[in-house]
């Protein structure tokens, strides 16, 4: 196994931290670590990345064990949620900065190491560019460059999108994970938010109170949750209690019908373009309810409707 974190333990008090973790990454995967704040995910990468000692257990990276060697020891380079880079710098020396320090090379050929991974994150002909001149975006590329370019074996990342507007978000998404895929390199990703994860990820490590509570791949998370904290915090959830037995269902696994007799009445409606998000309620229960479609958005408050469950999830 390329990666082991064994009963990794640190606490700051009864409450706050990072309990026995547990987990084994190969190399070349995506790891996202998810889960609230104060859940203990930064933590975790804090400690992987040698910026905070356990309390106890181990750290194995390719068959040996780092767990007590400080952060520029270790082939393990972090993009910060802040980026970090050196406002005096231009962009070239902030990635050569690395490559010159860690890799120990010279600087004409840091200059030239640099200027290829400069290519590699899109931002060729910004070399000279001084970084506070550059959008977030453009930052958050050279902070990737600078961390890649020390050639680490694991690459964390926490939080590293956080600080960008929705749309630009999105596109850096994608483009973090195409990069990812092109070098094959192992990341840790630490974020709070659910769509990063299931989009990104080869496997998902959600966290609750310094616990891992489940661990797998996005579609097992979001179909097959291990509990009603796991399908409440990745993505929306209704509880369901019929027979004795309780059921997490999907909002966009009920589909709705009108009825002069409907079992439901449309409480709200919420008109989102690709989909419209309906709230329907009778005695007992309140859904949320998902539909795609033009046709799907049709349906107005006060509308009496009958559902129809396509799946359910057992807890």
């Amino acid at each position: 196994m390329f990666l082991q974190l064994k009963n990794l333990t640190k606490l700051f008090d009864r409450e706050n931290g990072v309990k026995n973790f547990n987990l084994s990454v190969e190399e070349g995967e995506f790891i996202t670590i998810l889960g609230p704040s104060g859940c203990g995910k930064t933590t975790t990468l804090n400690l992987l990345g040698g910026f905070l000692k356990p309390d106890s257990g181990e750290i194995l990276l390719d068959g040996g064990n780092i767990t007590n060697l400080p952060p520029e020891k270790r082939p393990i380079s972090t993009v910060f949620q802040s980026y970090a880079l050196f406002p005096h710098m231009n962009v070239i020396e902030n990635v050569a900065y690395g490559i010159r320090f860690y890799r120990k090379e010279k600087k004409r050929k840091a200059m030239e190491i640099a200027k290829e991974y400069i290519d590699i994150v899109g931002l060729a002909g910004y070399e000279n560019s001084r970084v506070g001149n550059l959008s977030g975006g453009q930052q958050q590329r050279v902070a990737l460059a600078r961390s890649m370019a020390t050639n680490p074996k694991i690459l964390l990342l926490d939080e590293p999108l956080s600080n960008l507007d929705a749309s630009l978000r999105v596109r850096m998404r994608e483009e973090l994970k195409e990069l990812q895929r092109r070098l094959k390199i192992t990341m840790i990703f630490v974020t709070h938010d659910q769509s990063e994860a299931l989009c990104l990820s080869d496997k998902i490590v959600v966290m609750d109170k310094g616990n891992i509570v489940q661990v797998g791949t996005s579609r097992e998370v979001y179909f097959y949750p291990a509990s009603e904290y796991v399908a409440s915090f990745i993505g929306k959830s209704n509880l369901l209690n019929e027979d004795g037995k309780t059921y997490i269902i999907r909002p966009e696994d009920i589909k709705i019908t009108k009825g002069i007799n409907g079992e439901y009445i449309v409480k709200d409606k919420v008109f989102m373009g690709q989909h419209t998000e309906y709230k329907i309620a009778n005695d007992r229960h309140i859904l949320d309810v998902n539909l795609s479609g033009k046709e799907s958005s049709d349906f107005q408050t006060g509308d009496l409707v009958d559902i129809e469950i396509e799946h359910r999830i057992n807890i």
